[in-house]
Order: structure tokens, then C-alpha cells, then sequence
């Protein structure tokens, strides 16, 4: 549990007034501080938050702490849209400790909170990119958290040498090493990991792309080719195709205007190619279907309610085998959340009304989605950026409880970033704020920790098992601990290549943990598909399953520890087994022309059916218990039957 201490809170200077250059910066300390207008000669460089250049002035700040503590530098409440950057070094030579532009929430206000040490000056600027209006901002001391979470500590490495803002680590080449990704309308960098541990720079560059990805990218495969491909999230639809040697990329931009904030690729129908959605601020949401031969079509459902549409995440809340979508809402339309439950056949039901995310007035950019109890199911963090409270949602198989008082997330400071990852590798999910770790203690309660770089894109850059994090052009890597560790990375064959909407199973002494590949999350960046699995003091692995999108189960037995496994869809022609008691029960098996279920409980029970090589050959509604089976060939198929909130997957013989 965080204890707050707020110094001198409205103290206010008065007459003082930053200076124009970092040479001149007024000395402050803790208090209220008045900028009469962003009118400095000298522009605050380098920029510490991914949010582009422009800039032409800045009006900057000088705070020496006589302790090691923490500091919050907000202009909430000012009206006015903000952005800072904070400094060490000396001038001339700054080095970027933290940054921010809209954690504030209403009215882009900014809020970054950072630990500090005694004696050391920090530099804060900021900077004219939105307004050159006055206002006035706090310096706010805080006491730093004794956890009993032990956090993990970051070095600072080397500069990646990008240019722009650096928004995706994702493996680019298919050697199952993530490499750090910056993009324009002009070219695509690629500082690409070796398995020495160095990067080496590749750059691609092209004429200027009909749009950029000036707010998000999302990465994969959409022709399962084996080199990872681009959307880019801006004014519009724009894939960027990596040639099939890798060597390049060919544009595809669709005609129309959309004001993209999130971006995702994901197989929303199912037919093994990994589509291209993207939220849409001012209108209803626009996704665009894949043949896998770089040709899209609009898909014509809305996917959502007009405006304030920013993040957007496609996971399987329900365990049903099939993905679902969350729309985290920030004002904008109704200014209330969706959780799109996937119906089959690309049709979608909003359920957010009757399990509880649908909460007027609650303001976020993003939303974390993980099993942060290990109980086998997806929970949610739902982020406050500004308005109301956070809210901790805890799946209960069939409807979700808000969990968060008491649990240690209601104190984590405003964020438009959330994003869920093990960092200490104990085998629980954490939680990433802007400047915040929320350590996963269990049992849901979290420990807050403001020792961890400012959100970014999030791999292994070195692949030493720890998740590292990218924040400009800079690599922060994790220190690490004693903990083991796995890394499965996914190779589709009848599913997308790059796994993406798998679920990933791993079974330890110590239980079961699961995780979904997923291609965007948070708000803007777009972060590794490999499942990454922290396991404590356990040093041995009973099991790694994987449920694939085709409804392919891979199950491996035994993996060792402390690496990374490749596996390959199909690798086994596993399905679990038959119903058990209180599960469906499918009978006669073998069967000849019809296929029954026993145990059905509600009267929209839904079948779907795959072959061993993993195609959907049938999927259906059933009636009467029962369905028609004799056009299928003589084999053995994998059945998923979802009646209800249950799901049960099984295997039959047809003669």
C-alpha cells in the first residue's frame, strides 16, 4: 500500500517565471508554479515522449531533492493541453528521465511521477507542441513505497540510433528475437537483435505512404510469409506488406478518412488470415478483412458506437476459443465502454451493459487485459486517465465483480497506457502504468513501484528471459532477478502465421498460467507476440498447451526452462478430452449421420468442428440437441461446443 505525502500543495510562488533556456531554469521546489506562456528560446531536446516533434519553444525548470523520494510534476486542473520532459544531465548534454503529454486526462493536461535522488538536479521543461498558452503546474513530493515486492531495477542502454518515435518491438524476421521498429511516412527503421546481443540497423525507405502512423502501429503476419508486416494507425488505412525475401515493403492504403487511435491485427473471421482493425475517434470503428494476398475489404458491422473510440484490445474473455474485443472509451459518443462478444461468422454482441464495464462517465484510453488470479480466465484493469476511479475487474467465468478497493490499483496515479506483463518473472502479471509499476502480489492485491522507466513498447532485447522496454530511441533493459522463466513464440500453419488470438497454456507445481497473443494493446504501442511466462522458484514444467485459432491443440510435455520454445501449429493432433462430469457429452461416438450432445444446459448452444489438419469444416447453431454430421469424410475431428457461459472442447470419430 502507497502513503502519499503532498508538500506546500497550493504554495504559490507568485511573480517567478520559468526561464527561456535549460541554462537559465528557475530553481523551484515542492509547490504551485506559474508559467505565464511557453515563450523560451531554447526548444526542450531530446523529446522524452512519443508523441512527434514540433515544437518551437519551451520554458524550463531546475529541482534539486536534498533525499532520494518521489515527485509528481502535474498541470492538472490548468485547461490547458501540456507537455513535459524531464531531464539529468548537463545542458547541452540532457538525458530524458521521464515524459508526458495526455496522462493528465481532460483537457491533455500532463502528470509524471518519477523517483528522484538526493543531490541530483533534474531539468523540467515544457515545451509548446499543443499550446503557447500560460498556466500553472505542482511539484508534488511523495514518499516512496517499502514494498514487500522486491522491484526489479532498469539499465538504462544504449540509443537504438532511430529517429522518430519508436512505438513496436516485435520479431521482424522470423528468428523469434524481438527488434525495436520506428516508422514514418517515408521509411522503416529496424534496429535488429542478434543472437550475440547486438543490433544491427536495417532501413527501408519508399515513397511517401498515403498515410503515417502518427498515433499507433499494430505488427504480424497477414501473409503468413514469414516476415512481420505493419498497420499503421493514422488518418486512414495503411498496411505496409514485407516482401516475401524481407528485404522491403509494399504499400496497401484503403481511400477514407479515419481518426485512428488504437490499432490491432487480428483473425476476425477466422479463416486463418489476420485482419486489420482500428479505433475510430470521431466515428464507428473500421476494420478491413485479409485474403492473405494483400487485398482488404471493409468489413460492414460497426464494431462499436460513434466517437471517443481509443483503445481496443482482441482477447478471449469468455473461453470459448474465439476472440472478443474490448473498446475502451474516453468521452467522446456515449462515452461508455463495449465488450464485443464474438458471436461466429464475424457477428459481434455488445455484453458490456450486463457484466458491468458500461459505466457512464468513466474516462480511459486503455484497458489490461490478463488472468491476474491464475484461475484460468481473462480479468481487466480498466485505467482511469483523468475521470472517476480505476476499476478492477475479476472474471467469474460467467460474470466479472469490480475488485479494485482494497486491492492496491485504486491508488495508481491517471495513465492512457496499460498494458499487463510479468517484469519479475514470480508468476503473476503486473500492471504498467505511465510511470507506475503495479506489482502483482497476489490473490489480486498489488504493490505499487515508481522505479521503472516511462511507458513503451515492451521484449526481450536481450534475450536473457526478461521483459525490457523501449522509451525514444533509448532501451531500457531489465536487471532481472533469480526467478526462471519461458518464452513460447508461435508459428501458425493453419492459423496465422503469428499466432495471434492463441491461447497459451503453461502447467507448473505451482499451477497453470495463461496468456493470449495479441497484437496491440495499450493505446499506441505495439509490444512482442511471443507469450512470455515469469515462474518463480519453479524450475520445472509439466506442460505448454496451446489452443490455436483453426481449434488445433498443441500440448507439449516437459520444456525446459529458462529458454525460449518454438512451436509449430499442428506439432501434435492433441484435443482434450471428452466431457467430463458437468461438461457436454457427444454421443454416438463413432457416428455415422447425426451427432448428439448430452448435458446441454441453455437453448443457444453453438458447434464448431475442425479437421486434423485444423480447418473449420463445420460450424452451426445446434437444434434439438443435435447435428447433421453426414456430409463429413470418415476421420477424426476436433469438436467446440459453447453453450452458454461453458465451453467444451472434445474429439469424435466419423465412420
Amino acid at each position: 500500500m502507497r502513503h502519499v505525502i503532498t508538500l506546500s500543495l497550493f504554495a504559490v510562488v507568485g511573480s517567478l517565471e520559468a526561464q527561456n533556456s535549460c541554462s537559465t531554469a528557475l530553481p523551484i521546489g515542492p509547490g504551485s508554479h506559474v508559467v505565464p506562456g511557453i515563450t523560451g528560446v531554447e526548444t526542450p531536446v531530446p523529446i522524452c515522449v512519443n508523441t512527434g516533434a514540433g515544437a518551437t519553444a519551451g520554458m524550463w525548470y531546475r529541482y534539486t531533492p536534498a533525499l532520494d523520494t518521489g515527485i509528481v510534476v502535474t498541470s492538472v486542473g490548468s485547461g490547458v493541453d501540456t507537455r513535459v520532459h524531464i531531464y539529468t544531465g548537463t545542458c547541452g548534454n540532457l538525458s530524458c528521465v521521464d515524459g508526458d503529454d495526455d496522462s493528465g486526462g481532460s483537457g491533455g493536461t500532463s502528470e509524471v511521477n518519477f523517483s528522484v535522488v538526493g543531490g541530483t538536479t533534474y531539468y523540467i521543461a515544457f515545451d509548446d507542441r499543443w499550446s503557447d498558452a500560460g498556466f500553472t503546474f505542482q511539484l508534488n513530493e511523495i514518499a516512496q513505497t517499502v514494498l514487500l515486492v522486491e522491484p526489479v531495477g532498469w539499465t538504462q542502454g544504449p540509443s537504438t540510433g532511430l529517429s522518430g518515435a519508436v512505438l513496436t518491438v516485435v520479431d521482424m524476421n522470423g528468428d523469434h528475437l524481438d527488434d525495436v521498429v520506428a516508422a514514418n511516412s517515408t521509411s522503416i527503421k529496424v534496429a535488429r537483435q542478434g543472437t550475440s546481443g547486438a543490433f544491427v540497423n536495417y532501413e527501408y525507405t519508399f515513397p511517401a505512404t498515403m498515410h503515417s502512423p502518427s498515433f499507433s502501429m499494430a505488427a504480424g503476419d497477414m501473409d503468413n510469409n514469414g516476415y512481420t508486416d505493419l498497420l499503421y494507425g493514422g488518418g486512414g488505412g495503411t498496411f505496409m506488406l514485407a516482401t516475401d525475401d524481407g528485404m522491403g515493403f509494399v504499400e496497401h492504403s484503403i481511400d477514407g478518412y479515419i481518426f485512428a487511435q488504437r490499432t490491432n491485427m487480428a483473425d476476425i473471421d477466422n479463416d486463418g488470415n489476420l485482419d486489420g482493425f482500428y479505433c475510430h475517434d470521431t466515428g464507428t470503428n473500421v476494420y478491413f478483412f485479409s485474403d492473405g494476398q494483400g487485398n482488404f475489404t471493409q468489413g460492414s458491422g460497426e464494431l462499436s458506437q460513434v466517437g471517443g473510440n481509443y483503445g481496443s484490445i482482441w482477447i478471449d474473455y469468455d473461453n470459448d476459443g474465439d476472440l472478443d474485443m474490448y473498446n475502451t472509451k474516453c468521452g467522446g459518443g456515449n462515452g461508455i465502454d463495449a465488450l464485443f462478444r464474438n458471436d461466429g461468422n464475424a457477428q459481434f454482441t455488445d455484453v458490456a451493459p450486463e457484466l458491468g464495464f458500461a459505466v457512464v462517465g468513466h474516462q480511459a484510453w486503455s484497458t489490461a487485459w490478463g488472468d491476474f488470479d491464475n484461475d484460468g480466465d481473462m480479468d481487466a484493469f480498466v485505467g482511469k486517465s483523468g475521470t472517476m476511479a480505476h476499476k478492477l475487474m475479476r472474471n467469474n467465468g460467467d460474470s466479472f465483480t469490480d475488485v479494485v478497493e482494497g486491492s492496491g490499483t485504486e491508488l495508481a496515479a491517471s495513465c492512457i497506457e496499460w498494458r499487463t506483463h510479468d517484469f519479475n518473472n514470480d508468476g503473476y502479471l503486473d500492471i504498467l502504468g505511465q510511470s507506475e509499476l503495479l506489482y502483482n502480489v497476489g490473490g489480486l492485491h498489488f504493490e505499487i513501484s515508481d522505479i521503472v522507466p516511462s511507458n513503451g513498447p515492451i521484449g526481450d532485447l536481450n534475450n536473457d528471459g526478461f521483459l525490457d522496454m523501449v522509451n525514444g530511441s533509448t532501451i531500457y533493459f531489465n536487471n532481472g532477478n533469480d526467478n526462471h522463466w519461458l518464452t513460447v513464440s508461435p508459428i501458425g500453419v493453419v492459423s496465422n502465421r503469428s499466432g495471434v488470438g492463441a491461447r497459451v497454456k503453461v502447467i507448473t507445481a505451482q499451477g497453470e498460467q495463461i496468456r493470449d497473443i495479441v497484437s496491440g494493446d495499450g493505446c499506441r504501442y505495439m509490444s512482442t507476440l511471443n507469450a512470455h511466462f515469469g515462474l518463480g522458484a519453479i524450475d520445472a514444467i509439466e506442460q505448454v498447451e496451446i489452443r490455436w485459432p483453426s481449434g488445433i491443440v498443441d500440448v507439449i510435455h516437459a520444456p525446459a526452462v529458462d529458454g525460449t520454445l518454438v512451436v509449430e501449429e499442428g506439432l501434435s493432433t492433441a484435443v482434450l478430452p471428452a466431457a467430463s462430469a458437468g461438461e457436454i457429452g457427444l454421443f454416438p461416438n463413432p457416428v455415422q449421420d447425426r451427432l448428439s450432445l448430452r448435458g446441454a444446459r441453455s437453448t443457444s448452444v453453438r458447434i464448431r468442428i475442425v479437421d486434423m489438419t485444423g480447418r473449420m469444416v463445420l460450424e452451426s447453431s445446434v437444434v434439438g440437441n443435435s447435428v447433421d454430421v453426414s456430409g463429413l469424410s470418415n476421420g477424426t475431428y476436433g469438436v467446440t461446443v459453447v453453450d452458454g457461459g461453458r465451453t467444451t472442447h472434445a474429439s469424435f470419430v466419423k465412420n
